[in-house]
């Protein structure tokens, strides 16, 4: 599952992508309502979580915007405001659900899978390659007859090439997709997870290789070469 956080205080936004990550959800963070559109605009999520205190362009601009082109994707709003009068307006914006600061990760966690639940086009179905299958219902992966143990950040990753299987993925979208754009450890980070999910991924020396490296320009998720 793919969720875009709009959220201009860095301290939380990190919070909250770490939590998800440890909950093997793929994670974007926007840091304003202009950068948020954009994002929206050239990537699928399966649901936002909006702050309504950001900079440029206001959360219920952006939920406002969001609603006129996609009336499904779950809305989950971060507001410091609890009147009855801004909830109100909150939900008459377009959003699905709210919670107001200060807010326990617990609560934020179960609210989101209410809603994905709640949201029909974000049913899981079982992802498939090959003999490989994940299944985001359960965060499971087989390979044949084989169980594989992930990671959280080896489960994300998979996650993305199996959903973008068959296109170039560029180390900069790997980045973006699985550790956020502004990730700053190490440089090789993609490269070590590639490596390390591949020795996962082969069960047997007799499976093929999914994982194809394309020189300068990045990796390429199929089951022919």
């Amino acid at each position: 599952m793919q969720i875009l956080i709009v959220e201009d205080e860095e301290k939380i936004a990190n919070l909250l992508r770490k939590g998800l990550l440890e909950e093997f959800y793929s994670v974007d963070i926007a840091k304003n309502g202009e950068e948020a559109l954009v994002k929206f605009e050239i990537n699928e999520y399966d649901l936002i979580i909006l702050d309504l205190m950001i900079p440029k362009v206001s959360g219920e601009e952006v939920c406002r915007a969001i609603r006129k082109t996609n009336t499904s994707i779950p809305i989950l709003i971060l507001t410091a405001k609890d009147s009855v009068e801004n909830k109100i307006e909150v939900l008459d914006a377009g959003a699905d659900d709210y919670v107001t600061k200060p807010f326990s990760f617990a609560e934020l966690s179960a609210r989101i899978r209410a809603l994905i639940r709640r949201n029909k086009k974000a049913d899981p179905v079982i992802l498939s390659i090959d003999n490989l299958s994940l299944d985001p219902a359960t965060k499971t992966v087989a390979r044949g007859k084989a169980n594989i143990a992930l990671t959280a950040r080896e489960y994300a990753l998979l996650d993305y090439f199996m959903r973008n299987k068959n296109t170039l993925l560029t180390k900069t979208q790997i980045l973006e997709h699985v550790w956020d754009y502004s990730y700053d450890g190490v440089s090789n980070i993609v490269e070590t997870y590639v490596k390390y999910l591949r020795k996962k991924l082969r069960t047997s020396t007799k499976e093929k290789e999914l994982i194809h490296t394309r020189r300068g320009s990045g990796y390429i998720f199929s089951d022919s070469t």
